[in-house]
This record gives C-alpha cells, structure tokens and sequence, in this order.
C-alpha cells in the first residue's frame, strides 16, 4: 500500500491534549496524513492555563529530526513552540537544506496568555526562522511582538504583512481572528492577495485553532498543492472545527479535529 503524505511536527507537547504537537497530529490523521514529531518542550496545560514548561536540550531535538528525516523521510514540515532563542537557532539550521515546504508558526503566547516562547528569542525567529518558510502564520498579537505593528484592521494587516516578508518568508497569512466582525485572514506573497471570509462562530472553546490551522496547511503542501490552495482548504476545515468545539475541564475547550467524523464525511 502506498503511505499517506507525510507531515513533521517541530512543536511543544500539551498535556490536555488541544493544542500543540497533540493538536498538530490529529489534524493530520484527519486530513489524511502521517504525522510525525519532535518534541521541543513539555507543558503542563489544561483548559485554564499553562502551570509549567520545560524546553528540552537542544541534542534531544536535533536526534528526534535527524532520527525521522534520516529514515522516514518529510513532506513537509510544520513549527510551533520553540520556548528559546537557541531551539530557534537549532531549528532553524536544521530545516536549512529540509527541501520540502515549511510552515512556522510563530507560537509565542497560549490561549490563555501564557509566554511559551522567551522574549530574546523573537530576534531568532525573525531572522533565523522566518527566512526559511514557506508560509508564516502569525495572529494579531504575534504580529504585533515581531514587527510592533498593532493591526486594528485589513489596512493594518496588509501593512503588518509588508514588514513580515521583509524578513524573508515567501508568504505571509495575517490571522484577523482577533477582530471584529467576520473571521477574516490576509495571504500575500507581496505580489497577489488572497483574503479569506468566514462566519465567525458563537463558540468559546477555540483552544489549539492556531496549531490546527498551521498543520492543516502543511497537509495541504505535502499532497502538492499550492499555497493558496492549501490555505483556502485549512481555513475551511479549522472553521468547521471551531464550530464544533467542545468543552473540556473548567475552561477554554479545543476546537474538535474530528468534526468529519463526527458528521459521518
């Protein structure tokens, strides 16, 4: 039998099991890939808060890509948090000649306003990080801690995405989750714009829809499709996910990675 796409996940683990490598790979079981990963941190997490984060040593993280790229192989990869400025550094040097498409998210606050990545590390992430993807996908605070563009609306985000390829990606999706109204999301290469609508949702268990929506795109470029192509699809499916979020402990739920399944597709 022929293997499914497969898709690497470089992340930190979550304990309650909604965001990070956990969310990262049930989206790609769902979406039809093999998901792979390395660990970068471990968190202790639930639906209230992160209580504890350890990153792992740098020689840890370096073994586990070497271990899966060496035998198994990548289609593509896929970064979430990265905690310091040298697992940035390591990272970064390790997708240097990776030859396949990477997303990075650039995780830096959780849900519920924890730091998961040290503020001498943004540095790293600009100019290490973001030169080798793909597609970036920052939201509006992210946005905001690496270029100091506070974005209120689309003008913001198309300025906010101008200073974003300046560091080197080739395209950039500004997330607009966090505005008002429609759920509106801005890809550009700084040539073409692609602006992406949907309803927003009602639903306050939205835990891991960053992870979800950037593993959801790496999915798409491993199966060959094109970046605007593999967005529209992620977008589509982490909205439905959204929408049938689910709560979960005495907080914030996740988003539910098996909606298709759940509605018989």
């Amino acid at each position: 039998m022929t293997a499914p796409p497969r898709v690497l996940t470089i992340a930190g683990s979550d304990s309650g099991g909604g965001a990070g490598i956990q969310a990262d790979l049930k989206t790609m079981l769902a979406l039809g890939a093999h998901g792979m990963s390395v660990v970068t941190a471990v968190t202790a997490q639930n639906s209230v808060g992160v209580q504890g984060a350890w990153e792992l040593p740098v020689d840890a993280v370096r073994a586990q890509y070497r271990s899966v790229v060496d035998d198994i192989g990548v289609q593509a990869v896929k970064t979430g948090m990265l905690a310091s400025p040298r697992l940035v550094t390591v990272v970064a040097e390790l997708l240097a000649d990776v030859g396949v498409p990477v997303v990075v998210d650039p995780v830096s606050v959780s849900k519920h306003g924890d730091r998961l990545l040290a503020d001498d590390a943004l540095d790293a992430v600009r100019t290490r990080l973001l030169p080798r993807a793909t597609v970036t996908t920052p939201n509006l605070d992210e946005v905001a801690e690496l270029t100091g563009i506070a974005v209120t609306d689309e003008e913001g985000m198309r300025r906010a995405s101008a200073e974003l390829l300046s560091y080197g990606p080739r395209w950039v999706l500004v997330k607009g989750g966090h505005l008002p109204g429609a759920a509106v999301d801005l890809l550009t290469d700084g040539r073409e714009e692609h602006w992406l609508r949907a309803p927003r949702h009602d639903n306050r268990h939205t835990h891991g829809t960053g992870c979800t929506l950037a593993s959801a795109v790496a999915v798409g470029l491993a199966q060959g499709l094109e970046v605007p192509q593999a967005v529209r699809q992620a977008k589509e499916y982490v909205t439905e996910a959204i929408a049938a979020g689910f709560a979960l402990g005495a907080g914030i739920g996740p988003v539910d990675h098996g909606w298709r399944l759940r509605a018989g597709g």
